[in-house]
């Protein structure tokens, strides 16, 4: 039998095209959310801003939901909470899908040879996250997503007119999938 993330994803798969990362700002969305994702899709828990047993609980709700939907469930900062893998820098892998984060080639390289199963490559666009930033753009993603020999996840203003605009099928966001449908 093919080995499978969680009992969310029944058959062997690359990992999901679309990913929801949970944020304080699209909090009061994520129901409604996840409930509108295709089934199959990615979900990373971040919520950095509660107290630990507030997150924990937060956490238990909406990770039932997204199961109940078919999702995959990351957690980010900690672990042992039932989630099928972790999200983060190299140093915070576990067991699990271990999907990492970068900025850069140098972050990329480190990442893939830590073992990540796949990256979010951030930022692309400019993001409420962290207004005026320096952002990679389209060129810069691309350069740097080919340089990967893991699945590259686009991040950071992202929406499902931007990822067209891309032309990269797995891309991830948490303003641009908080209130609407994706289809």
């Amino acid at each position: 039998m093919a080995a499978r993330y969680s009992v969310a994803v029944t058959t062997r798969q690359t990992l999901p095209l679309l990913w929801l990362l949970s944020d304080e700002r699209n909090d009061a969305q994520l129901e409604a959310a996840l409930a509108g994702l295709p089934r199959g899709s990615g979900f990373v828990f971040r919520h950095y801003h509660l107290a630990p047993e507030e997150r924990r609980a937060r956490f238990d709700r909406l990770a039932a939901i997204a199961r109940d939907h078919g999702h995959i469930v990351i957690l980010s900062r900690a672990s042992g909470w039932g989630e099928d893998g972790i999200y983060g820098p190299p140093e915070s892998f576990g067991e699990g899908l271990r999907l990492a984060t970068a900025h850069d080639g140098d972050e990329i390289r480190r990442a893939v040879e830590a073992g990540a199963d796949g990256i979010f490559l951030s930022p692309v666009f400019t993001t409420a996250s962290h207004p005026g930033g320096a952002t990679l753009g389209a060129f810069g993603f691309n350069v740097l997503a080919q340089q990967s020999s893991v699945p590259v996840i686009a991040l950071g203003g992202m929406d499902a007119q931007r990822a067209a605009e891309l032309g990269w099928p797995r891309w991830g966001a948490i303003d641009g999938l908080a209130s609407t449908k994706v289809a």
